[in-house]
């Protein structure tokens, strides 16, 4: 059976909306991603307590940044507020293969089939059904794992993908955003809990 190694190294941060963008703008400005992360350290652009914690949060948030394209950086530094925010989701995803899974198993599956609330059990269900995949999963405590179910409950709500009750928004995605992914992934467009019915036009 063929395993994957799923990174949990999300936990340092939700989706990191203005810190993200302080980054990319810095990264418009010099180009360089390695440039990005001396200068948001050194100068302390995220406002870190501690040069530890700066190093953390700089290094998670261009790993992220990485997995978007020249048209999907443009969207996240001139987009509205909620295209940053899917973009971000987007970008998140694409770093941590057990994101993506979740958005398309989950998130998009519930979405399908009219099941609205996203639910503890139907992660708990997701999660179990990965260790299979990954022995890893299998000895990560119980309070590890609840911390990581939710981070990621937070990262759906900051993207405006789950409201405080944890029921699925529909998403209506604007051309300028649907533009920008499929100029990297069409496939990526299953990220969102939307209709292929709505994405006709782009599929």
């Amino acid at each position: 059976m063929t395993t994957f190694n799923y990174s949990m190294s999300f936990t340092a941060g939700s989706l990191l909306h203005n810190d993200s963008l302080k980054i990319a703008l810095l990264f418009l400005e010099s180009g360089s991603w390695k440039d990005v992360s001396a200068k948001a350290v050194k100068d302390n652009i995220l406002q870190s307590r501690t040069l530890s914690s700066a190093k953390r949060i700089t290094n998670e948030i261009c790993s992220r940044l990485k997995q978007l394209n020249k048209n999907e950086l443009k969207v996240l530094i001139k987009g509205t507020s909620q295209e940053q925010a899917f973009i971000l989701w987007v970008a998140v995803c694409r770093r941590y293969k057990f994101i993506y899974e979740f958005a398309v198993e989950v998130l998009r599956e519930n979405f399908l089939r009219f099941q609205y609330e996203l639910t503890y059990s139907d992660y708990d269900n997701f999660f179990d059904s990965k260790v299979s995949l990954n022995e890893k999963l299998e000895h990560i405590a119980d309070s590890t794992k609840a911390k990581i179910r939710q981070v990621i409950f937070r990262m759906l709500r900051e993207a405006n993908l789950l409201n405080a009750k944890n029921m699925i928004n529909p998403v209506i995605l604007s051309s300028i955003i649907i533009d920008a992914i499929i100029s990297n992934s069409k496939k990526d467009l299953r990220l969102f809990p939307i209709n292929e019915t709505d994405l006709m036009d782009w599929l």
